[in-house]
This record gives structure tokens, C-alpha cells and sequence, in this order.
């Protein structure tokens, strides 16, 4: 079959999904019993909506719940994410188990996909980070993995539709979760490569006094700012994606009441897309923040002048590539 008839089924899949869904459990009002009336549009619209908490699915410890919602607070219970997520891990270690298996040398189709797509994202990264960026493949491409398929399961019904399953990038505390997890990568592997001399360096220059009262100010100003924004890294990054996917699920849900089914398909595409570059972004951004992480203080411009240096410069100068005569 082809591709574009994929897709074309798949469309109608959804048009015939939403009209049965509202014909056969018609939106009722929240806190309200299933077949009481709604109005439309307010009630059809506020009866999707997920709203930003998460539904507990199962409450460890009933007994410690808290009467209202604060703001951060710890209560043991398994949420609507959490479940989701579990789900999605499985599913994607299945889908490896699947694909590597029966490895031969003559792959065939699902082993020659999963290696394209393996050599591809490697070309890709190591176009981005540069060699160094092979190594931290691995991190990247697991980020891109996880966080791609949390994002598309959202699309996929049940999911989003029941309370007991959400896409777990949907929830601010599993964004959080992935972003502390690359934060703590990158940190390590900044003191790791560097050491915590080099690495603690980079935030608090003291050898630049050695140029001046003003030199050693200046670079201890900038390296705090720089350490100040070490810890904004990952707020930056779980904030962009929760808000990404959690907009995006609201749009989503507020134009399927509204229309129904028909414009729904084509945001479904879009969302689709767009799931994809959250994605991207995340893994990149924590690839690249490694990079810088290993990365020392000292630059090309700064780094010592060598004797061949002096001669390079003396040639130009002269206007000459001659060589210059070696010194008795």
C-alpha cells in the first residue's frame, strides 16, 4: 500500500473516530454524570481540557494526601503521566528487541531502516558537536527516542481521551525530571574532562587578575553570569517542552470541539510535526550543552604564540612566501 493511501486512510480513521466519539459519549459537564446536557461550545470545550495536574491513577498513601493542591508538595502515588510513561518505555524497548533480534549481514527491511536511521542521526549529531559529539551519540539519540514517542502518544487514543493515560511531556514534573537528568550530564561531564580546577575555572577566572585589576573584575563579572546560567539551562529546557507539547494538546482539544473532525486532521498533522521539533530541540540543546561543558577556558585566540607563529606573521608582513632564513 502505498504511502499517500496510508495516510489518507488514516485521516478518514480519525474523522470516523471523532463523529462515533460524539455521537456515542457526547461531552458532558465536568463533575457532572455521563448524558447530562452540555452546552455548546463552552461545556464541549471545558469537558476535554486537560487540566495541568495530572489525574492519579493510584494513591499509595491515601491517608497523606493533602486537603488542597499546593504549589510543590510530595505525596507517593503512581499519576496518569507516570502510567503513560512506563507504557511508552515498554513499547520502544519492544520495538528494539524487535529490530535486533536477528541481525544478520544482509539486513533486511526493518534492520536496514533501524541502521539508516542510526548512521543518520550519528552523521547528524557528529555534524552539530564535531567528533568529540560521537562518544555522546548515545545520550542524544536515547533524549530524542523517549521524548519523541512521550510526545506522539498523545495523538494516539486512548490516550488523552481517558483520564487514567496523558503524554507524559504533558506534565511539568516529567519535564523537569528529563531536564535535571541532562543537567546532571552535561555538569559531570564538564568536571570530568576538565577536572574541578579547569571546570570551576571557566565560572571563576581568578588568573586574569594577572593582566590587571580591571581584566580580573571584568572576567569574574561574566564568569558568574555564566555560572548563574548554568542553573537556568534546565529550567529553560523542561519549561520550552512542557509548554510546547501542553499548548499544543489544549489547541488540539479546543478545535476538535469546535469542528468536530475535519479540521482536527490537519492539526493532527501539524502537531505531529511540530512534536518532532520539540524533540530535536531538546536532544540537541543537551548535546551541545556537553560540548560546551568539555570545552576549556582557554581559546585559539588566547593560547600561546609559538615561534612558527612569529615567522608566519613576519612573511605577510613582508609580503613574501619565501622562508624565512633559520636562525644560526
Amino acid at each position: 500500500m502505498s504511502p499517500g493511501r496510508v495516510l489518507l486512510l488514516l485521516a478518514l480513521a480519525i474523522v470516523v473516530l471523532d463523529i462515533l466519539a460524539v455521537m456515542v459519549v457526547p461531552p458532558f459537564p465536568a463533575g457532572g454524570q455521563p448524558g447530562e446536557a452540555c452546552d455548546f461550545p463552552s461545556c464541549y470545550i471545558q469537558s476535554v481540557i486537560e487540566f495541568p495536574p495530572p489525574a492519579i491513577v493510584l494513591d499509595l498513601s491515601p491517608s497523606t494526601a493533602p486537603a488542597s493542591a499546593p504549589m510543590i508538595y510530595f505525596h507517593p502515588s503512581i499519576s496518569s503521566t507516570i502510567l503513560t510513561m512506563w507504557i511508552v518505555m515498554a513499547f520502544i524497548l519492544l520495538l528494539a528487541f524487535l529490530a535486533t533480534r536477528r541481525m544478520k549481514m544482509v539486513p533486511g527491511r526493518l534492520q536496514n531502516a533501524v541502521e539508516w536511521a542510526y548512521e543518520f542521526g550519528s552523521d547528524f549529531a557528529i555534524g552539530i558537536g564535531g567528533e568529540k559529539a560521537r562518544r555522546y551519540y548515545p545520550i542524544f539519540a536515547g533524549f530524542f527516542i523517549f521524548i519523541l514517542f512521550s510526545n506522539w502518544s498523545g495523538l494516539v487514543p486512548p490516550i488523552g481521551k481517558i483520564e487514567q493515560l496523558r503524554a507524559p511531556t504533558s506534565d511539568v514534573n516529567v519535564t523537569i525530571g528529563l531536564a535535571l537528568t541532562s543537567f546532571l550530564i552535561f555538569e559531570s561531564e564538564g568536571f570530568r574532562r576538565l577536572g574541578p580546577r579547569g571546570y570551576l575555572g571557566k565560572f571563576f577566572p581568578i588568573g586574569e587578575f594577572r593582566h590587571g585589576l580591571g581584566a580580573g573584575l571584568l572576567a569574574m563579572y561574566v564568569g558568574i553570569i555564566e555560572l548563574f546560567l548554568e542553573f537556568v539551562k534546565p529550567v529553560t529546557l523542561s519549561m520550552r517542552l512542557f509548554g510546547n507539547i501542553y499548548g499544543g494538546e489544549v489547541a488540539l482539544a479546543v478545535i476538535t470541539a469546535l469542528t468536530i473532525a475535519v479540521i482536527p486532521v490537519a492539526l493532527v498533522g501539524l502537531e505531529a510535526l511540530l512534536n518532532l521539533i520539540q524533540a530535536l530541540i531538546f536532544s540537541v540543546l543537551t548535546l551541545m550543552f556537553i560540548m560546551i561543558a568539555i570545552e576549556g577556558h582557554e581559546t585559539e585566540e588566547h593560547r600561546p604564540a609559538a615561534a612558527g607563529d612569529f615567522a608566519e606573521g613576519n612573511r605577510v608582513l613582508e609580503g613574501t612566501d619565501e622562508p624565512m632564513p633559520e636562525a644560526a
